[in-house]
């Protein structure tokens, strides 16, 4: 289920890129070189420019974000592996401390009663 909003997410975030850097190119700009026919029509080469350069920056942010999850997933492990640690650590302790009581118990048990 998160993984459909992340992709959403990700989409939107491609989507507004994209906008953003073709509102960003002025029609001055190489991308949007008019031909000399009355019809304005941009050349396959310009068109091809354009696309490279929206796709570039896509996947940049792409890669940028496939390098911080990749990140989280390291500290993810990192904290698992910390935190089982600390688990079986605990784990341990408390079997000794059971063990104390119990011999602190028998020990009781075996003192003798006070005469008052």
């Amino acid at each position: 289920m998160s993984e459909a909003i992340a992709a959403t997410e990700i989409d939107e975030s491609l989507e507004a890129g994209i906008g953003k850097a073709l509102h960003a190119l002025k029609p001055s700009g190489v991308a949007f070189r008019h031909l000399a026919n009355a019809d304005d029509e941009m050349s396959g080469k310009n068109l091809g420019t354009l696309l490279a350069r929206v796709t570039e920056r896509s996947t940049r942010e792409v890669e940028t974000l496939i390098d911080k999850l990749q990140g989280l997933r390291k500290k993810l492990e990192a904290d698992r592996d910390r935190i089982q640690s600390e688990i079986a650590r605990h784990s341990e302790l408390s079997q000794g401390v059971m063990q104390l009581t119990s011999i602190i118990s028998d020990n009781v048990k075996k003192l003798p009663n006070p005469t008052y």
